[in-house]
């Protein structure tokens, strides 16, 4: 590793408590690598030999079964995917390709699980860390299953607004097919919805989104930290 990466590893939650001497293991044994667009860096259902950890471009996990794939979230920099498999020693749930040119650090899952045991600080951040993942998934789930196709548009529009400062209008960071795919629609139900929308003041033309009106959007969206503050 290049030893201007480290200190945006080191920033991160998981490893910003943890001993110099874990780290320092750590980081001896990982490696960067850079992967162009669409390469499968996991597969679901294979050993997790590593923790990955994203610092340029953005990955996608998705899922598949009986010939069919939906995409479970996007991963951009920096974090880290996937510690539960990790830690458990347990094989991939989920597989993961890039969406872009991308760096991606590799630290070995064993390295991991060693430091896990014997750094106390290490080991209260990996609670913490799957604790959040956990809740991140809880209130998915929630907003999969208690919201309608145009509420959860609606809400991610405005969680996108946010991760935007606010600003009126910006850009989807992913294309409309996965964005569709993760709100649990149809690429149909997606350009209906993104249709019903319109009279709220929002207007989509490609990846272009503009909120004439967010109280309007609000209204309609009605947002709540129990599913849409990842910080709740």
């Amino acid at each position: 590793m290049r030893e201007s990466d480290l200190p945006d590893v080191r920033a991160l939650p998981l490893f910003n408590e943890i001993s110099a001497e874990s780290f320092e293991e750590l980081m001896r044994s990982a490696y960067v690598q850079t992967f162009p667009p669409a390469i499968e860096l996991i597969t679901q259902g294979d050993p997790a030999d590593f923790l990955h950890v994203v610092l340029d471009g953005t990955v996608e996990l998705f899922a598949t079964w009986n010939g069919r794939e939906s995409t479970m979230a996007t991963v951009q920099p920096i974090s880290t995917f996937i510690l539960a498999a990790v830690i458990k020693d347990a094989p991939y749930l989920m597989s993961a390709r890039t969406l872009e040119k991308s760096r991606v650090v590799l630290i070995p899952s064993e390295d991991v699980r060693q430091n896990f045991q014997k750094d106390h600080k290490f080991a209260l951040a990996v609670v913490t860390e799957l604790a959040n993942c956990y809740r991140a998934v809880v209130k998915n789930s929630k907003g999969l299953k208690l919201r309608t196709s145009i509420e959860r548009l609606a809400n991610y529009l405005l969680g996108q607004r946010g991760k935007a400062g606010d600003a009126p209008s910006f850009a989807l960071q992913i294309e409309k097919k996965r964005l569709a795919s993760y709100l649990g629609m149809t690429p149909e139900n997606l350009s209906r919805a993104i249709k019903s929308l319109r009279p709220y003041g929002v207007l989509i033309e490609g990846n272009r989104v503009t909120i004439e009106d967010p109280d309007d959007l609000m209204g309609l969206a009605k947002p709540t930290p129990m599913i849409d503050d990842p910080a709740y």
